[in-house]
């Protein structure tokens, strides 16, 4: 951040690069959804409770990513 608290941002990001953030997120977004699965099978109302909080947030990475991409259908993530 620079001394006047605007982000420097270098905009260098290649489409490649953030087609690869997405494919991530949305690995990582299935992972918390096996293991929500599996804490519900376990009855770990606690490990439910971390999967889905990281599960939806990654919706909003997931949705952010796509529109940053201009994928048909995706809205602007904040409305």
């Amino acid at each position: 951040m620079s001394s006047h608290g605007t982000p420097v941002r270098s905009y260098d990001r290649t489409w490649e690069e953030i087609e690869d953030m997405l494919n991530r997120a949305e690995a990582k977004r299935a992972e918390w959804k096996v293991w929500f699965d599996e804490c519900r099978k376990n009855e770990d109302r606690d490990g439910m409770k971390e999967a889905a909080r990281n599960h939806k947030a990654l919706d909003g990475v997931v949705k952010t990513l796509k529109w940053a991409l201009g994928e048909e259908g995706i809205s602007n993530p904040l409305e």
